[in-house]
């Protein structure tokens, strides 16, 4: 007699239904197992032609307004998507100096496997990330504020067109209702 020590649906036991393994069960197992298998392949390199990479912040008030900003833009599955505290902030402030390889090496792998052809970079108004990075002088008021993502953005900007020339780069700053401010060269 076999001792099932989870109870009669524990699918670690295989004894579902008090039975023993059949052969349903070794199909539905066959099967879960094809579909892992399947899955690695596919989402290794999601290799194709994407036309960008985003480059946002981590805040949680953030995501579905950039969905929305990047579904206006008409790129919604058509880009890839870094996320760090401060968005370009996280990739160029001195204070976060540890994070700029990781951004630096992913992008690299967004040109190699979805051959992007530019990087967008999206600060946002009220950033925590900034205050960390450069006090909170740099952000007390919308003029300082705006005045202190320009100047992250724009080293942005320079830092990727020293490493990827043929990039085009966008640079914003985004309030939290989801406008977006764009900064030029």
């Amino acid at each position: 007699m076999t001792a099932n020590m989870h109870g009669k649906t524990c699918a670690c036991c295989g004894l579902w239904r008090g039975g023993g393994f059949g052969r349903r069960d070794f199909m539905k197992l066959a099967g879960v197992a094809g579909v892992l298998a399947a899955i690695p392949a596919a989402a290794v390199a999601a290799p194709g032609k994407y036309e960008a990479m985003l480059l946002a912040c981590i805040d949680p008030r953030l995501p579905v307004v950039t969905l929305d900003y990047m579904k206006g833009r008409g790129l919604l599955g058509r880009y890839s998507q870094f996320t760090i505290a401060g968005a370009a902030i996280g990739v160029v402030a001195p204070k976060f100096a540890d994070w700029h390889k990781t951004f630096w090496d992913n992008l690299a792998a967004s040109i190699e496997l979805h051959r992007i052809t530019r990087v967008i970079a999206l600060d946002h108004r009220d950033c925590g990330a900034a205050r960390i990075a450069y006090g909170a002088d740099s952000i007390a008021d919308p003029k300082r504020e705006a005045a202190t993502h320009r100047a992250a953005l724009m080293q942005f900007r320079r830092e990727t067109n020293k490493r990827h020339p043929k990039l085009a780069v966008e640079t914003g700053l985004m309030a939290l209702d989801g406008s977006v401010e764009m900064f030029g060269v």
